[in-house]
């Protein structure tokens, strides 16, 4: 359902009076960048056309986009890359170093014998249960690696304790082996509902039982990893956000409008995820700007423009070791391109810009537009709609997808 709502505000007639000027000398483009409203077209056009001289000599005084030498991005991208290297470090080696524990839930005590007999000739820690209730409290006090869940108890059965455990976001990762009858389909069908990871059946098979354990305690540790790595990204693009006062709840704001409109669009939920992704890490590359050419006030001169352009480079740089982020690193390298190939970094014309890259940029160009700055007023939804239809109208944008995002606009300023 799409849930969203314009953050504009219809302002007072007296902060109207004492904005007025700032108004007429500046507005803000999405790089939160202040510019004067008379010359908004030669600024666009300034920087969607570099000065490739300039350019050519800064990348000979190794000045322009010098990834590998910047320090912060360097340390940044070596970690989630470290992170990576040391998962796949832990699936060739195995456990020698820590021994992955795993829970055993089972109210019959001669059957969950079996299994703790069997898992400890494996080498793994092992820790019992004999309810439900109790098997919920030990997941959240001793964080196991992998449960192995029979499915009949009494009081609280093996697929309300599986629901439990997938539904909160500090557990959801651990893998659930659901233990069944042999021809149980009924269960089986019930435990995949409530997110069940594999299935066993009675009497155990020590090798069957051996081999599944093992692989998804491999998939739950690689995927610990990835979230963390995943996690330090959020974090560090919400630290850059930060650096600058004046975008307020911009990321925040690009989540919310992403989903409504991907929604909207009736694009696949993983697209979805991508475009909310973005809303967090588009300018992620930031921080490997300087604060004297991020956070400056006036017009960036043609060598700033050059340095600040280097941001989506730097970006697409941090999260490429990150498997997940392959659907957000378009959007991260070309949300700044436009439909008349004068946008940067590698200047893509029509549908050459990724898909997702293009709804991206009508959302982040539009927020910026109808967001309240210390310098300028929001602009209404109407007003912002009618720029970039200007915009569109001068070949910057794809033409149906500003159509179908005006229809959104309206359609949500309706309800």
């Amino acid at each position: 359902m799409i849930q969203w709502k314009s953050n504009y505000r219809i302002p007072s007639e007296e902060t109207i009076n004492e904005s007025s000027s700032l108004i007429q000398d500046n507005t803000i483009d999405s790089d939160s960048t202040v510019i004067g409203l008379e010359n908004l077209e030669t600024y666009y056009s300034e920087l969607s056309q570099p000065d490739l001289a300039e350019k050519e000599e800064l990348e000979k005084k190794g000045e322009f986009s010098d990834i590998e030498n910047n320090p912060h991005v360097k340390y940044i991208y070596d970690s989630i890359l470290g992170t990576n290297l040391q998962a796949k470090g832990s699936i060739v080696n195995g456990f020698e170093a820590d021994a992955p524990k795993v829970l055993v839930v089972d109210d019959n005590a001669a059957s969950r014998m079996t299994a703790v007999a069997l898992l400890a000739m494996e080498g793994y820690q092992v820790i019992e249960a004999e309810s439900g209730a109790t098997a919920v409290d030990l997941v959240n006090h001793k964080q196991p690696d992998l449960i192995l869940l029979d499915v009949m108890m009494p009081e609280m059965d093996g697929f309300e304790v599986c629901q439990i455990i997938k539904q909160d976001e500090q557990t959801r990762l651990i893998p659930v082996i659901f233990i069944t009858a042999l021809n149980d389909r009924r269960s089986r069908i019930r435990g995949i509902e409530v997110g069940a990871d594999d299935f066993l059946s009675k009497p155990f098979d020590r090798v069957e039982l051996a081999a599944r354990v093992k692989s998804l305690v491999h998939q739950k540790r690689l995927n610990e990893d990835l979230d963390h790595a995943e996690k330090v990204l959020f974090s560090i693009a919400r630290a850059i956000e930060s650096r600058d006062p004046n975008t307020g709840d911009h990321c925040e704001r690009l989540v919310s409008l992403g989903q409504a409109f991907g929604e909207y669009l009736n694009l696949p939920r993983h697209q979805i995820r991508d475009l909310m992704w973005g809303g967090y890490l588009h300018d992620i590359g930031k921080v490997g700007i300087p604060d004297a050419v991020l956070l400056k006030q006036g017009k960036l001169t043609p060598h700033e423009w050059e340095i600040m352009r280097g941001h989506v480079l730097i970006g697409e740089k941090i999260c490429q070791p990150l498997r997940s982020m392959r659907g957000v690193i378009p959007i991260i390298r070309h949300h700044h391109e436009r439909w008349d190939g004068s946008g940067y970094p590698d200047a893509l014309k029509g549908n050459e810009i990724p898909y997702l890259a293009q709804v991206f940029q009508i959302i982040d160009i539009y927020d910026a537009l109808t967001s309240e700055r210390p310098y300028k007023q929001a602009y209404a939804p109407i007003e912002a709609l009618k720029v970039m239809q200007e915009e569109t109208e001068k070949g910057w944008r794809n033409p149906e997808l500003m159509r179908l995002f005006a229809d959104f606009i309206n359609y949500c300023e309706s309800r």
